[in-house]
């Protein structure tokens, strides 16, 4: 009888719960010993090749290694840098050097302490905290887009710091809720405009009554908005205009409004805009259009994961850093879309 390979396997009684057993007991014992082994790049690289050695220096620092002593470089078997060793290795015997990985594995815990104790992240983790701390107090003073730079630079820091934090303990949980605070913080200085989920119905929109109209909704846009004012442009009014707006008093009369409390499309129930303005004309069967509102939704209200939605916020990101304003960041962020919808709609291999 096959065994079922994960922890909490009702097995039944006999030979079979014995094999049950044993077959558990190895995965305890490989996960444990995986905890333990290392994989270390060995190295003497030329003396004259200044160029060779601060590349590999960089390469190796990327990775997260440790340095154990000098020429000696060890990262755990779990990390996700063991291609990266391999590369290294590769480069330096390709410029005259010599490299060569191999596994370490420490024979007592006062070795095994010392090379986790390579790894340590708490400096790091504690820099950012202060780091956190001073942009809390200045938050409101730097302005919506300023401040919002500020917050997607320390996430930036907390992955690449998070990234070779091989053994995560308190200081890590520090600087997570440090960073979850500060972006609270700024959600309530600067977004307070985020619309709330109506409970009403939705219904079919005939697209004539919508070409050639202006569209407005809150400046400074982000996932939703961008993405649901690129699909209006795209889907349903190719001759739209868009306006911007900081407070509801600057709306334009006669304007279809989106995203933003009492807007005419705007988050109803469990749908963000871009979902719903989808569905009311009647666009929902477009696969490619629904892989996208997937990754929008997540973005923007959280959810069931998507593959493709922390590149799409990368990219997304990049783009606000240095979009002058919402016009050419609509822009930019439309040609994004419009690749992402011709690789979706694009026929599978």
């Amino acid at each position: 009888m096959p065994v079922a390979p994960y922890m909490g396997a009702k097995l039944p009684p006999g030979p079979g719960a014995v094999n049950g057993f044993s077959y558990l007991l190895s995965q305890l014992c490989d996960i444990y010993n995986n905890m333990q082994a290392f994989e270390a790049l060995v190295l003497s690289l030329p003396a004259r090749n200044s160029t060779l050695r601060m590349r590999a220096w960089r390469a190796l620092k990327e990775a997260g290694c440790g340095v154990l002593r000098d020429g000696l470089y060890v990262l755990p078997a779990e990390a996700a840098g063991g291609e990266a060793l391999e590369k290294i290795e590769s480069e330096i015997h390709a410029d005259g050097g010599f490299a060569m990985r191999v596994e370490l594995r420490p024979k007592t815990a006062e070795q095994l302490g010392q090379i986790r104790g390579l790894f340590d992240r708490s400096a790091e983790h504690g820099a950012l905290v202060q780091r956190i701390d001073a942009a809390r107090r200045s938050l409101e003073r730097l302005g919506s887009r300023r401040a919002q730079t500020a917050v997607r630079r320390l996430e930036g820091v907390f992955d690449k710091v998070s990234r070779t934090d091989f053994f995560p303990g308190e200081a890590k949980t520090q600087a997570a809720a440090a960073l979850a605070g500060l972006k609270q913080r700024y959600k309530e200085a600067y977004a307070g405009g985020e619309p709330r989920p109506s409970q009403r119905k939705l219904r079919s929109r005939s697209g004539g009554r919508y070409r050639g109209r202006v569209w407005t909704t809150r400046a400074n846009l982000w996932v939703d908005r961008l993405a649901s004012a690129w699909l209006v442009k795209r889907f349903i009014d190719r001759e739209a205009k868009f306006a911007w707006f900081e407070r509801p008093s600057q709306r334009p009369k006669g304007a279809v409004g989106f995203d933003f409390d009492g807007a005419e499309f705007t988050h109803v129930k469990n749908r963000v805009t871009y979902e719903v303005l989808m569905e009311s004309f009647g666009l929902e069967g477009d696969a490619a259009l629904a892989q996208i509102g997937s990754a929008v939704h997540f973005l923007d209200v959280g959810g069931i994961p998507v593959a493709d939605a922390k590149g799409l916020e990368t990219m997304l990101r990049g783009i606000k850093e240095k979009a002058k304003s919402d016009d050419s960041l609509l822009a930019e962020a439309g040609r994004i879309f419009d690749l992402l919808y011709s690789a979706y709609a694009a026929p599978q291999a």
